[in-house]
């Protein structure tokens, strides 16, 4: 075929793709109605992680062309973003303010057509959320390079929430400006103080002059430097993409991260619990006697069943002095019949044991 031929073929396929995506609209707006009407006036549910999964993994598993299939599922994940907002806009609560990788993760999540919720704190966005001004909420549990966010684990003590899901976003730093600026110029360095520890190398051989000033976030470092900076100071500040085209920031030098692996994984928090899919994780916060071998034990069961422990924290418990509580991810869902064992197993020797949720694995 001709060029001509060649993009008459596109724009035939293009007209195709266009009707089946309204036609999958219409479907959903169908879902939603009937969704309505057999609620019997009780909460309805339109957002399921566990549904939303299975379809990206199906799209995954079928792709056979060229494009890779995790970006063919990013164009899903936009598709039915688009049609679920048309059954009822999901309002997602995250730690702001706005153009934190926190709202990078929730969008990578929920697709571009949810409506951001940015708040102040961590608890700030278990409280919306549990208080319905939310459908679910998005908050850091873990960095590769700086482990554990210890608050998100501290917040769900006690918390009705749930864990829904969760999402795995690499973390690339970048050094920005409010125009172009000479290196050796440069006085402070403002950013949070997970991502100032990230870039420790980098700032130390490039910038060692500048004062480096932690913030509530690298969102707003780039506010300050975009808002705040005065004259005859040379202001920079640490953060991602988002951060930048939020408050129009030039690139100083990118991925200045000490780690090119770099990543953070956040928690998708709800009211709901989703069913299994068949790649799961369960996570629980348990306590134990203070004596011998107590840990061994907790331990032990995860072996006997052959289930992988992805994760296990301790943090101080509030009930007593010298007392720890600990927090564990593993493979399954405790609906699976070798999960529900373990966890009849564990409840034998802890003194309590809380499910924060069991759900679907990230996808994208």
């Amino acid at each position: 075929m001709n060029l001509d031929q060649l993009r008459q073929g596109i724009d035939d396929v293009d007209l195709q793709i266009q009707r089946l995506i309204e036609r999958r609209a219409e479907l959903a707006q169908q879902v939603g109605r009937v969704k309505k009407a057999d609620s019997n006036d009780q909460p309805v549910v339109f957002y399921r992680p566990d549904r939303e999964a299975l379809v990206l993994r199906e799209v995954i598993d079928r792709a056979q062309g060229d494009l890779p299939p995790k970006r063919i599922a990013r164009i899903f994940r936009e598709i039915m973003s688009a049609c679920l907002a048309l059954e009822e806009p999901t309002r997602i609560a995250f730690l702001g303010p706005e153009g934190t990788f926190t709202e990078a993760a929730a969008q990578k999540h929920f697709g571009s057509a949810g409506r951001p919720a940015p708040q102040t704190t961590i608890r700030d966005v278990f409280r919306e959320v549990e208080a319905g001004s939310a459908h679910y909420g998005v908050v850091p549990v873990e960095n590769s390079t700086e482990g554990v966010v210890s608050h998100t684990l501290d917040c769900f003590i006690n918390s009705p929430l749930k864990i829904c899901g969760e999402v795995e976003m690499p973390i690339h730093h970048n050094l920005m400006a409010a125009g172009a600026i000479d290196v050796r110029a440069i006085t402070q360095v403002f950013s949070h103080q997970q991502s100032l520890a990230q870039c420790r190398q980098w700032l130390d051989a490039n910038i060692p002059q500048a004062t480096r000033t932690a913030v509530t976030s690298n969102a707003e470092a780039a506010r300050m430097i975009a808002e705040d900076m005065p004259a005859g100071e040379v202001w920079v500040a640490i953060g991602g993409d988002m951060a930048a085209a939020r408050y129009d920031l030039e690139f100083v030098a990118r991925r200045i991260e000490d780690e090119p692996d770099n990543s953070t994984r956040f928690l998708v928090i709800g009211s709901i619990e989703p069913g299994p899919t068949g790649d799961d994780k369960t996570s629980i916060i348990v306590s134990l006697e203070n004596q011998p071998g107590a840990l061994y034990g907790l331990l032990e069961p995860f072996k006997d069943r052959n289930i992988d422990m992805t994760r296990l924290e301790s943090r101080p418990a509030r009930m007593a002095t010298w007392a720890y509580v600990f927090y564990l991810d593993f493979n399954g869902h405790q609906q699976d019949p070798e999960v529900a064992a373990l966890l009849d197993d564990l409840r034998e020797q802890c003194l309590e044991l809380q499910i924060l949720g069991s759900y679907p694995r990230a996808v994208l």
